[in-house]
């Protein structure tokens, strides 16, 4: 076996149905008093609805998160805060929500409280990918890492069939990436597969009956193992198209992963064979994940090509560009005409192959 370095998240987990009714004890254990509470602005009655949980304890409400952790936005919401004297973020919702919480802990030093309502893993990372001026950067620090995540089930009953899908094939293309990263261990590995078989395995039911109990827990259970490979070990070339393709375009986070996750295995397939092997088994198939992955989507009747979801033809030189640029580590080097391929097939959605 390789040499291998293990650092744990301290990040304490709340797993269970019915938990968010615990959130003003998890402050307290914190020792705050004052959070705010941030949604988006579709989520904004439950964010009321968590601000009556706290009753005194819920001194405010920002409900203008938005994709990609615009900085302006971030600053606005900085204003609520200071002007309400919180000492307490309390994200409810995805990754659009706990990304602007983490913007805000990264600035204040406050503690989060992270309550996900889809599959995004996000919660458990000390990740913060941040968009100015059309350009998305990431950065890494012990204080974007919520101090408490609370997993309740009841959470992700609303949360509609065809975003729960592309939530869980985001949060798959985390653990993916975890098999070959330049970084990977065996605990991360193990923890990789579980998170993956748990997530694939549901989505069937969960598209079927959304309000199955059994099946959103196991996905939510997935997402957690997933987050946590994201939030331990380095990502590598997925990640990066995907930073480019949200940040500079406005994609949408969850379908630009879902629909790019099979371009970026194809690509690294021949440098990588042993995590594809470990993919393949956790999805259930003999060989070529990558063609497994692209078939799910039209499965599941997700968006296979990045046309589909706005990306402009035009946009494939800048693309290739931005990639090149702060590259990742990855198991096969990045080169300009291979990418070009990637990207035009991604956007027409072809079958994936070697690129």
């Amino acid at each position: 076996m390789k040499s291998f370095d293990y650092n744990i998240n301290a990040a304490r987990i709340v797993f269970g149905e019915g938990r968010t009714a615990e959130i003003a004890a998890e402050m307290s254990r914190l020792k705050t008093s004052r959070a705010l509470v941030i949604t988006t602005e579709a989520q904004k009655v439950d964010g009321e609805e968590i601000r009556s949980v706290l009753g005194p304890m819920g001194a405010a409400l920002f409900s203008g998160a938005v994709m990609h952790t615009p900085v302006e936005v971030t600053e606005q919401a900085m204003s609520v805060l200071l002007a309400n004297d919180c000492d307490c973020l309390v994200a409810l919702g995805g990754g659009s929500t706990i990304g602007l919480a983490k913007a805000l802990a990264v600035r204040t030093g406050l503690p989060q409280i992270a309550i996900p309502t889809t599959y995004a893993g996000s919660e458990v990372t000390p990740v913060l990918g941040e968009t100015e001026n059309g350009v998305k950067t990431t950065r890494k620090a012990d204080v974007i890492l919520p101090k408490v995540v609370i997993y309740d089930v009841l959470q992700t009953l609303s949360l509609p069939p065809l975003v729960s899908a592309s939530s869980a094939l985001n949060a798959v293309a985390h653990a993916a990436e975890a098999l070959y990263s330049q970084d990977a261990n065996p605990i991360v590995t193990l923890m990789a597969e579980e998170g993956i078989a748990a997530l694939v395995n549901n989505l069937d039911t969960i598209l079927a009956d959304p309000q199955n109990l059994y099946a959103r827990s196991q996905a939510q259970y997935g997402a957690w193992l997933c987050g946590t490979c994201l939030g331990t070990v380095g990502m590598a070339l997925h990640h990066k198209l995907c930073h480019v393709l949200g940040g500079t375009f406005n994609l949408p986070h969850a379908e630009t992963h879902s629909i790019v996750l099979p371009y970026s295995l194809a690509y690294n397939a021949e440098a990588a064979p042993e995590a594809m092997h470990i993919l393949s088994r956790a999805l259930g198939v003999t060989d070529k994940p990558w063609i497994a992955l692209h078939a799910l989507l039209r499965r599941l009747g997700l968006p296979t090509s990045l046309s589909a979801i706005g990306m402009p033809e035009d946009g494939i030189e800048r693309a290739v560009e931005l990639s090149l640029q702060a590259r990742y580590w990855n198991p096969r080097p990045l080169e300009a005409e291979p990418l070009r391929r990637l990207f035009q097939a991604a956007l027409m959605g072809d079958t994936p192959s070697a690129f």
